[in-house]
C-alpha cells in the first residue's frame, strides 16, 4: 500500500548531500510499494519541515541539511484521498500544544470514520484514513508512550506508523505491517524501510561505505523510540484490534483460528476486498487472489509477494494458461 523509509544520523557523520543521496536511494527502492506521492519530514533550526509532492520517489528532490539528524520518508499508493490534493499525502503535520510533529502510515485503517464520530474529532479537508491517528494524538494533547499506545489501540485494520517530534525522537509504532531497521555501528547510522528487500536494494545504490549492519528487532504491538543520540526506548500496546486477530479461516487455510463473530467476518471480508483491489494495481485479478487463497497462502503473504514482485515467475506461471 505504501512504504515508510528514512535515516537517523546521530553522530552527524554524513553531509546533507550524502544524506540526500541515501534518501533518494531509499525513495526510489520504495516505489515497489507506491509511486503516487512522496514525502519527507525533518527538523531544522527554524522548526519541523515537511515536504511532499504527488510524484514518485525517483523524481523527488531531497533538501536535508548537514545538521539534519533524522529524516522520515514515505512513498504512497493511494487507497483513500486523492494524491493530487497534496494535503492527503504523507507525512502529516500535527501539533500537541506548541509542539509540532509529523506522522506517516503504511497500511489501511478501516474505522477512521467511526473514530471521528465517536471521539468527536474536528472536520478536516484531509480524506486519507491515516489522518485520524494525528487527530487522536492531538485530542490527547500528549506524545508520550501512553498516548501513542492509546492511539494505536483505537485503530482497526493494518498499520505501522512512524512519528517524528521536534526533539528529533523518531517513533516506530509497529502494527501488523512490516518494518526493517538496520544499524551501522561504525558510523552510528540507522536506515529503515518497510521491507528488508527494499532496504537491501537501496543500500546497494548508496555510494558510501557503510559497513555491516545489525538488524534492530521490532515486533507487532511494540513502540520503539530512537532518540537524536541513537538511544533506544521501548513500549507496548494492545494489538488485539489488528487484522491478524480478526481474520477467519479460509477453506484450506489454517493460518488463523479465531472463532467467527460478525465483526470478525466483516473485517476479514473487507481485508480481502482491499487485497484484491491492491492486486489490480499489479496486474492481477480478484480471481487470481482467490486461487492463491485456495492454495493455502494467507493474505499477508500474498500482500508481501505483490510488493516484493515474488508472484512473477513463480506461482503465477505455475497456473499455466488459465485466465485470471
Amino acid at each position: 500500500m505504501c512504504c515508510l523509509f528514512g535515516l537517523i544520523d546521530p553522530q552527524h557523520r554524513f553531509s546533507g548531500k550524502q544524506k540526500c543521496k541515501m534518501l533518494h536511494a531509499l525513495a526510489t527502492a520504495s516505489e515497489a510499494r507506491g509511486t503516487d506521492a512522496t514525502g519527507v519530514a525533518y527538523n531544522t533550526q527554524n522548526g519541523l519541515c515537511i515536504s511532499k509532492y504527488p510524484i514518485p520517489g525517483r523524481r523527488f528532490r531531497f533538501r536535508v541539511q548537514d545538521d539534519t539528524t533524522v529524516a522520515m520518508g514515505h512513498t504512497r499508493m493511494t487507497t483513500q484521498g486523492d494524491e493530487k490534493h497534496n494535503f492527503n499525502n504523507h507525512p502529516f503535520l500535527g501539533a500537541v500544544g506548541k509542539e509540532r510533529f509529523a506522522l506517516a502510515h503504511n497500511g489501511m485503517i478501516h474505522n477512521d470514520r467511526e473514530l471521528k464520530k465517536a471521539c468527536r474529532l474536528p472536520a478536516t479537508k484531509v480524506v486519507t484514513d491515516s489522518y485520524v491517528a494525528v487527530q487522536l494524538l492531538e485530542q490527547r494533547n500528549d506524545l508520550s508512550f501512553e498516548s501513542l499506545a492509546y492511539t494505536a489501540e483505537q485503530l482497526e485494520g493494518s498499520f505501522t506508523l512512524t512519528l517524528l517530534d521536534r526533539q528529533d525522537n523518531l517513533h516506530f509504532i509497529k502494527g501488523n505491517n512490516p518494518m526493517t531497521i538496520y544499524h551501522f555501528k561504525d558510523s552510528g547510522l540507522y536506515l529503515y524501510a518497510s521491507t528488508e528487500d527494499i532496504l537491501k536494494t537501496a543500500i546497494l545504490c548508496i555510494p558510501y561505505r557503510l559497513g555491516m549492519p545489525v538488524s534492530i528487532s521490532i515486533t507487532t504491538g511494540e513502540i520503539l523510540q530512537i532518540s537524536s543520540t541513537g538511544k533506544q526506548r521501548r513500549g507496548q500496546f494492545d494489538d488485539s484490534k489488528l487484522y491478524r486477530h480478526q481474520w477467519m479461516p479460509y477453506a484450506g487455510w489454517s493460518g488463523f483460528s479465531l472463532s467467527g463473530t460478525k465483526t470478525g467476518k466483516q473485517s476479514h471480508t473487507q481485508y480481502l476486498d482491499d487485497l484484491k483491489s491492491i492486486a489490480s494495481f499489479f496486474g492481477y485479478s480478484p480471481a487470481y487472489v482467490d486461487y492463491l487463497l485456495g492454495e493455502g497462502i494467507d493474505p499477508m503473504e500474498i500482500e508481501e509477494m505483490l510488493y516484493n514482485g515474488e508472484l512473477e515467475g513463480s506461482t503465477y506461471e505455475s497456473v499455466g494458461s488459465r485466465a485470471w
